[in-house]
């Protein structure tokens, strides 16, 4: 009863993380299951008939298929994974049986980091491993009653000695690709810009403070509003949203670089799409990547993993040298909606002389007139520009970039939508920078003949303390959301920028240490090392050394330990049974030798199967007091 009390907790605690992504029958399912096999065991009853089994299992993952439409892929491997270990549970009958479900049950502990590889994710499982270690060490004991602590001991003590074997093996074992190749549906719900943008899409993504990359200057950190993380360029717009659904404009990048240059490594979350962020304006690409005429840098594929990258970028510059006539025509192109825009903008081109001063106009709109920052704007109509401009005038930075470029357009000056992240925290602890879903931000570029593609920010003119100090400044304290809440006491800083470098160096060092760190790494201890056949030999080397140290160490206090009292008088009573012709085999456990004895001297079976008994439990089990004395008078007594 013990041992499957272990086992089903066990279980329950590798299942628990998964129950809230699964079907929500699983749970109860399984539970279910677990206390039917308890009360069958408790019972002494009969198991389950396998007809009926396959019943179950049948409409079990008919229900998988039912809610995935699929049996294969992450989620629903997951789920029947989850489900048939319950149901083997209702057909163990011998110890191999046991030891599949414990086997099982480490193998769903591994399924946890398709979905998260933190560093609580893996101490939770560390410590799911650790009981189910105590229960296999549980089964495999001869007596079932095997006390909790001593149990737990044991399975701490192999864990611990199985470190060095550990390390080794992380340190040197060839990297020749990843260890399994993710399922598609394992980068489901991966946050970060889209490749659209409407009203609310960047308002939403600010609720986040969840990292979307961390930056290494090779210098000093630009000021707050330099720093401008280019990504997604929107060119196409259909009244509602503004879209990449058609390919940049085609050309070369055209880019005259001014000033000084900024150099600086990117570590950037899996976000599921293809483009990279980069300082504005980037010169020297990470390989393997490209860059499209509007300077959105593209990865080879789709981010599924973390990736570390090194740039160099310009913070001043000129991009674009001439504008060909397909991208004119699209950096032009309106929906035919919002008159009144249309005719403010009309009347400004009328008026004005200049697209600079054109822009200056609009700028001038937004920060005159009673334009509101806020996360939490009203739903907009179908003419959405000229209800945001003349109605509403509550918005976040998507409106204000979005109605910018429209007014641009309808005035004749060629303008798109850039998308990407403003600002950025330091970490002085570590010496980088983090940069948050809630940096996400939105501004504009406008096409003017004697500077190319200008950058202009028209939030900068609604809400400065954006741009400068950062969103959390520039929003009224009831909007903001939690991810956002500053923390005032320092302490609390320094825990949460403590936390940062840890989980930076966790990605850095464990998750991150791929093909490319691991030779670095190797090369720095040794040149040799930088070849898979050396590192292989290093590894065997390494895990002789470690064997040879752990054997050496285990001889070296062999025989300082005093012999448990119990062995000593067991050895007594085995010396008095070998004088009468029964001698115990070197690998004869005592439940054998002791059967094999009582066919021998039939008349001496109670006593020889009670002082194994006293024996076994005091080696083994609960020791009490009083048990010492009494196996010692046995063995006195015993007369063979």
């Amino acid at each position: 009863m013990t041992n499957l009390v272990w086992l089903l907790l066990s279980l329950a605690l590798a299942s628990a993380p998964h129950l809230g992504r699964l079907p929500f029958w699983v749970g109860p399912a399984c539970l279910v299951l677990g206390w039917w096999r308890l009360a069958i065991l408790r019972k002494q009853a009969k198991l389950p008939r396998k007809s009926l089994l396959l019943l179950i299992a049948a409409a079990a993952t008919g229900g998988i298929f039912w809610h995935y439409q699929t049996l294969l892929g992450r989620d629903a491997g997951v789920a029947l994974l989850v489900v048939m270990i319950a149901l083997k549970l209702m057909e163990m009958k011998s110890l191999r049986d046991t030891m599949v479900v414990i086997f099982l049950s480490y193998f769903l502990v591994i399924t946890h980091f398709l979905y998260s590889q933190s560093i609580p994710t893996a101490l939770y499982l560390l410590l799911v491993v650790l009981l189910t270690t105590a229960t296999m060490i549980g089964y495999s004991h001869p007596l079932e009653r095997f006390a909790s602590r001593p149990r737990l001991r044991l399975a701490g003590i192999m864990l611990l000695q199985a470190i060095p074997l550990m390390l080794v093996l992380f340190v040197f074992f060839p990297r020749v690709g990843p260890l399994w190749g993710l399922p598609k549906d394992a980068h489901a719900g991966m946050t970060g810009l889209s490749d659209t943008m409407n009203p609310g899409s960047i308002s939403q993504l600010i609720r986040s403070d969840a990292v979307a990359f961390r930056v290494k200057l090779d210098g000093p950190a630009p000021d707050n509003s330099q720093r401008y993380w280019r990504g997604p360029v929107f060119w196409d717009y259909d009244g509602t949203s503004w879209s990449t659904r058609n390919q940049a404009p085609a050309g070369a990048a055209q880019f005259v670089p001014l000033g000084k240059p900024l150099s600086y490594t990117v570590t950037i979350e899996p976000h599921n799409q293809r483009w990279l962020f980069a300082l504005d304006l980037p010169d020297r690409l990470p390989p393997g990547s490209s860059v499209t005429a509007d300077f959105q840098i593209m990865a080879p594929s789709a981010l599924h993993q973390r990736m570390r990258y090194s740039l160099t970028s310009y913070p001043e510059y000129r991009l674009g040298e001439r504008l060909t006539d397909e991208a004119w025509e699209r950096a032009l192109q309106l929906p035919e909606r919002n008159p009144k825009a249309r005719q403010l903008a009309a009347q400004w081109r009328a008026s004005q002389k200049s697209p600079r001063a054109i822009a200056q106009q609009a700028l001038t709109l937004f920060r005159e007139e009673a334009f509101v920052y806020t996360l939490k704007p009203p739903l907009l109509g179908k003419q959405a520009v000229d209800d945001f401009l003349f109605g509403t005038r509550r918005g976040f930075c998507e409106h204000y970039a979005s109605s910018f470029v429209f007014l641009m357009r309808a005035a004749g000056i060629p303008a798109r939508v850039v998308t990407g992240y403003q600002g950025g925290e330091p970490n002085p602890m570590g010496d980088y920078m983090i940069v948050r879903q809630s940096d996400a931000h939105a501004w504009a570029e406008i096409w003017l003949d004697d500077a190319g593609w200008v950058r202009v920010d028209p939030t900068a003119a609604v809400s400065p303390n954006r741009i400068e100090t950062g969103i959390a400044s520039a929003l009224p304290a009831a909007e903001l959301p939690p991810a956002l809440v500053q923390l005032d006491a320092a302490w609390l800083m320094r825990i949460r920028l403590s936390w940062d470098l840890l989980n930076n160096n966790w990605n850095q060092w464990v998750l991150g240490y791929d093909q490319d760190r691991q030779k670095r790494f190797l090369s720095g201890i040794h040149r040799g090392l930088d070849s898979w056949q050396n590192m292989a030999l290093a590894m065997m080397a390494g895990l002789a050394s470690v064997l040879s140290g752990i054997a050496a160490w285990m001889l070296w206090r062999s025989p300082r330990r005093a012999i448990d009292p119990a062995l000593a008088a067991y050895q007594k009573f085995c010396a008095k049974l070998a004088r009468q012709g029964i001698a115990r085999a070197p690998g004869e456990g005592p439940v054998d030798f002791a059967a094999r004895a009582s066919r021998s001297r039939p008349e001496l079976a109670n006593q020889i199967n009670r002082i194994t008994r006293l024996y076994l439990t005091l080696r083994y089990g609960q020791r009490h007091p009083a048990w010492l004395p009494r196996l010692r008078k046995a063995i006195r007594r015993f007369r063979a």
